[in-house]
């Protein structure tokens, strides 16, 4: 994620497109006294909106908060990887 202010968006806009199509970054766009705005790019947005409407999805995220809050979670160490 990327931070910008307004005007260092404007001037370099095509580059800062760009990268939010080419490498999906998310980039934030501050405004000095306004609210922040996000910019990326359109497949980004669209995969987010289908995983934010998926009610399984969904139901997967709800219970790994709850088990995290219920302390059940396994730490495990896989430096033997390396």
């Amino acid at each position: 994620m990327l931070a910008v202010n307004y005007s260092t968006l404007r001037n370099s806009l095509k580059s800062y497109c760009d990268k939010a199509c080419d490498e999906s970054e998310v980039i934030v766009v501050t405004r000095k006294g306004e609210k922040n705005v996000v910019l990326m790019s359109v497949e980004d947005y669209n995969d987010m909106q289908k995983r934010l409407h998926n009610k399984e999805y969904i139901e997967m995220l709800e219970k790994a908060i709850r088990d995290i809050k219920d302390g059940k979670i396994v730490a495990k160490d896989l430096s033997f990887f390396k």
